[in-house]
């Protein structure tokens, strides 16, 4: 199949785990002749300098797939009144620090610094929400919104489809993203469950395995 773009993860795909830049999967996004899409659980704002920095089309999924932006932007909030509730239950037993609340319209991001198994049996009676750790934050959201269903919005907008794309990712919070596309690859340093979800797994870790996967599918 010819693939006509590529998703990928920010965090832990074209970053080390220290959030520094891998040059490597820079040089290999800006060297393909298709439209890149940036892909984060993080910030509008910070998709947008994510994308810049790459120099990608600057077309991106933000806040696990809550909001999209192809020219305009779009955001899911229909579970946030449900995430708050979710949050006040948590408070009541841990202290939680919120990650840029006044830019998270669609989930709840949280610093990684509580006991996150025992806050899933806390939700136990929210099930509609999810509680994900990615590694670099904890999210309260929504089971409906994720970067799979972001890049199928997102996929539409382009005149694509989903299938057209090659996802590259590290976390679980990826794993959507790379069902819902044609070709999911799951760097090196990916989470167990990400490499199971992968169509490929690449040897390199980080931009090694971005650089990896983009000679893999494009030559």
């Amino acid at each position: 199949m010819e693939f006509k773009a590529i998703v990928v993860d920010v965090d832990g795909t074209i970053t080390y785990s220290d959030r520094s830049i891998d040059c490597r999967a820079v040089e290999a996004l800006r060297g393909v002749k298709v439209p890149v899409v940036i892909a984060t659980g993080n910030i509008l704002c910070f998709a947008r300098a994510a994308a810049k920095l790459v120099g990608t089309s600057g077309f991106v999924i933000a806040v696990n797939g809550g909001v999209v932006e192809c020219g305009s932007v779009e955001y899911d909030t229909s579970h946030m009144k449900e995430c708050e509730e979710a949050f006040d239950l948590l408070a009541r037993h841990f202290f939680l620090e919120r990650l840029d609340p006044e830019y998270r319209k669609t989930e709840i991001g949280l610093r990684r610094n509580f006991d996150v198994e025992k806050a899933r049996h806390l939700l136990r009676d929210f099930p509609d929400l999810d509680l994900v750790d990615t590694g670099f934050a904890v999210h309260i959201k929504s089971r409906g919104i994720n970067k799979g269903t972001g890049l199928k919005r997102i996929a539409e907008l382009m005149g694509l489809s989903a299938k057209d794309f090659v996802a590259i990712g590290d976390s679980p919070n990826d794993i959507e993203m790379l069902k819902a596309s044609g070709f999911g690859v799951a760097v090196g340093n990916a989470h167990p469950d990400m490499k199971k979800a992968a169509d490929m797994v690449t040897e390199g870790k980080h931009g090694a395995g971005v650089a990896e996967a983009i000679r893999y599918v494009f030559g």
